[in-house]
């Protein structure tokens, strides 16, 4: 069963590359590493956990291995292939990948569209704000996001990123954010202040927009107020 839905795919890629989607290429990229599993769940798995092509090509293999069906051996191809890529266009930013936080917001809306459940994105920057790693947490529930601390944590210190950028949805109308976002900023932002990153911005996605703190004049104030000169003070006494 396996052959015959894999000689499928791959004349699918001889014939039409370009109606191929990027869980298909991954899934037939995926041929070579793992020979006898479905690899069409272990890419949707992929793409599920760092959200688009380019995020699992620059993710640590400490956190490719994190997914289910992908080992040590697979994460070192996907590695492998990914810093290939870096270097083949090393000087060619693809200026989609530049923070803006308008047009990043457009780019969420299209991402978040269609979902039943609440998931809750990040997305690393450099010090150019290009988006050098994403990853997506869900836990299936349709009303909220329970973010493991420690996964968030694990995560953005493994990407050593200048800044991040939040983004999650609502599945009602509103975009506007609830205290539990609010709290949720705070945490986040704490943490990253004790890891010397910025947090650029929290976009929220509704049916009726985005809502995105740092446009609507919040995000400064909420890095002034939390931050560990702030919460501990300069100096212990």
């Amino acid at each position: 069963m396996h052959e015959g839905h894999r000689q499928r795919m791959m004349e699918r890629l001889e014939k039409q590359p370009e109606g191929l989607q990027d869980h298909e290429l991954l899934e037939i990229l995926l041929f070579n590493a793992i020979p006898r599993k479905n690899t069409n769940e272990i890419a949707h798995a992929l793409l599920d956990a760092f959200g688009t092509l380019s995020a699992v090509f620059s993710a640590p293999i400490s956190e490719l291995v994190k997914v289910d069906g992908i080992g040590k051996g697979t994460a070192s191809y996907l590695k492998c292939i990914g810093s290939l890529l870096s270097r083949i266009r090393p000087d060619e930013d693809d200026p989609t990948l530049v923070y803006n936080s308008k047009q990043f917001g457009e780019k969420i809306l299209k991402r978040f569209k269609g979902l039943t459940a609440e998931v809750v994105e990040i997305y690393c920057l450099d010090g150019r704000n290009l988006v050098r790693g994403s990853r997506r947490f869900s836990t299936g529930n349709a009303q909220k996001v329970l973010m493991p601390p420690e996964e968030v944590s694990s995560y953005i210190i493994s990407q050593q990123p200048k800044g991040i950028v939040l983004a999650h949805n609502h599945l009602g109308e509103s975009s506007l954010p609830s205290s539990a976002d609010d709290n949720f900023t705070a945490q986040i932002q704490l943490l990253c202040s004790m890891n010397n990153i910025c947090l650029v911005d929290h976009l929220i996605v509704g049916k009726n927009g985005i809502y995105s703190y740092f446009l609507a004049g919040r995000m400064e104030t909420i890095r002034q107020q939390f931050n560990v000169n702030t919460v501990i003070g300069t100096h212990l006494i």
